[in-house]
This record gives C-alpha cells, sequence and structure tokens, in this order.
C-alpha cells in the first residue's frame, strides 16, 4: 500500500527584505526556504506506519507543487525514508492558491491511488490550513483536521484519530479509508535525517510531473484558477506607544485632545 505525503516548501523572511516592484510578494533575494514544520510531522507518522509493517508493504512518497528550488526541501523528505519524491510543476501554475494546489495534489493522488494521504494541518508562511482540506474535498474522501493521535494499520479499512479541538480537547473518531488527515505537532518526534540518508537521498531521483501528467490545462491552474488572489503586499507601519499620565480626568481630556489630533490628521 502507498501513502502520500503533502509537502510544502515555506519561506522565511531574512532580517532586511523588500516587496518586489509589482507590490504582491517579498522580493525572492530576501527569503530563505525549508520544509514546513508541520509537514515533518506528517512524514513521520507515515514513517512510522511503514517502519511497523512488513518490510516493502508500505510505500511513502513525498509530494509537492513548486519550482526546482523545492527539490531541495523533497531530498530532505528522501533523506529521511521516504520511497520516492514527486514535485510537480509547469509555468502555467504561477500565481496558484491553496484550493488550486490542492486540485493538482489531488490529481497525483489519483494516479498514485493510495491507502491515505497526510499533510500538515497548515504552513509556517501563509498558514491557510485549507490544502488538506481541498485535496479531500476534490476526491471525495473522508476527512480529519488537526489530528493529534492516529491508530491505523495498513490495509485497515478503517482507522481511528483523536482530533485536537479548542480549549484543549480531544475528539476521538473513527473514519473510513482512504482518507485525507491533515497531522498537528507534537503527534510524534520527528527524526534527523542520518549521513547516510542524505548520502542515499543524492543518489535518488526526483520525479517530475507536468500538467499533461495529470490530464490537466492551463485554464485549471495558476491565476486565473486561483479563487484567491493578493492584491497588494504592505510592510505595516510601526505604531507610537505614549504613557499618560495625571489624574484619570487629566487622561481623559489628554486622550480625547489625541484623538481630536488623529482626527485632523486623517481629514
Amino acid at each position: 500500500m502507498k501513502i502520500v505525503v503533502a509537502v510544502k516548501q515555506v519561506a522565511a523572511l531574512d532580517d532586511d527584505f523588500e516587496i518586489r516592484a509589482d507590490g504582491l510578494d517579498v522580493d525572492e533575494d530576501f527569503l530563505m526556504y525549508d520544509l514546513n514544520e508541520w509537514d515533518d510531522y506528517s512524514l513521520e507518522e507515515a514513517m512510522k506506519i511503514k517502519e511497523a509493517a512488513a518490510e516493502g508493504a508500505v510505500e511513502v512518497i513525498a509530494v509537492s507543487v513548486g519550482p526546482e528550488r523545492v527539490d531541495e526541501s523533497l531530498r530532505k523528505c528522501l533523506a529521511k525514508g521516504a520511497d520516492r519524491a514527486i514535485r510537480v510543476w509547469d509555468d502555467a501554475m504561477e500565481g496558484l492558491d491553496a484550493v488550486t494546489i490542492g486540485r493538482i495534489l489531488a490529481g497525483v493522488v489519483k494516479k498514485e491511488a493510495p491507502a491515505m494521504v497526510f499533510a500538515g494541518v497548515q504552513s509556517s508562511d501563509q498558514a491557510n490550513a485549507a490544502t488538506g482540506m481541498a485535496i479531500a474535498a476534490s476526491l471525495d474522501w473522508p476527512h480529519a483536521a488537526v489530528v493529534a493521535e492516529l491508530d491505523y494499520q495498513p490495509g485497515a479499512a478503517t482507522a481511528r484519530i483523536k482530533r485536537e479541538l479548542e480549549g484543549g480537547m480531544l475528539q476521538a473518531v473513527e473514519i473510513d479509508c482512504p482518507a485525507v488527515l491533515t497531522l498537528q505537532l507534537g503527534i510524534n518526534k520527528p527524526r534527523y535525517a542520518s549521513l547516510r540518508g542524505i548520502k542515499q537521498a543524492a543518489a535518488k531521483p526526483i520525479e517530475h510531473w507536468s500538467l499533461g501528467d495529470l490530464g490537466m490545462d492551463a485554464t485549471q491552474v495558476g491565476a486565473t484558477a486561483a479563487l484567491s488572489r493578493v492584491r497588494r503586499m504592505e510592510i505595516p507601519v510601526k505604531g507610537r506607544a505614549q504613557m499618560i499620565e495625571g489624574t484619570i480626568a487629566e487622561q481623559a481630556a489628554k486622550l480625547i485632545e489625541i484623538i481630536k489630533e488623529y482626527k485632523g490628521e486623517a481629514a
């Protein structure tokens, strides 16, 4: 059986950065890239299932959508034990959103026919928490979000999970398989890649899929197909703090004065 793990290469800001000339994103020269933290836990959970099964019974496939630089994050997945890595990209995908990415990943899942699909609850850069559920919606598969515990035997028709609710509560659920699960931080302890694993990963091929491989065309991806788009990105204006001293009446009077002054500036 197969487990597909959807992973993302996320961007972190350098200390100093600039917005692109078009105002739609940060200039890439000021970004640092790494594997999304939530996806590290998803990969580890897939590896635990693989290692508990008979040798060769479970195949773990890491899948990501993105340009060539994403290969670096996929190599990390291979170094930690993933059997295969697939990167999907086409220039027509520029401007895609989380839901469109979900549709693309669903196309991979249809071709690979896994028993389970794992994804992180969210990404550390945009935090949409939408891709995993978009995969499930595109496949019309059972799904559960914010999974904190998982009990699943390879080939089983159901899986038992505990999903995190607000206030620290856990909800016990039994879900039919195949299913899509988004996994929460802390569900396990992700491993470090061994030196041997890193060397082996460097020799493993990364499969590069295009729109044609998924039976999709340019009208189904990219900015024109996205349900959301960035209109403008700005650096927030730093706020000002002022201590108002005196009696309560004096503080109130001063506050009214400041508000009137602010309204005058706004006008």
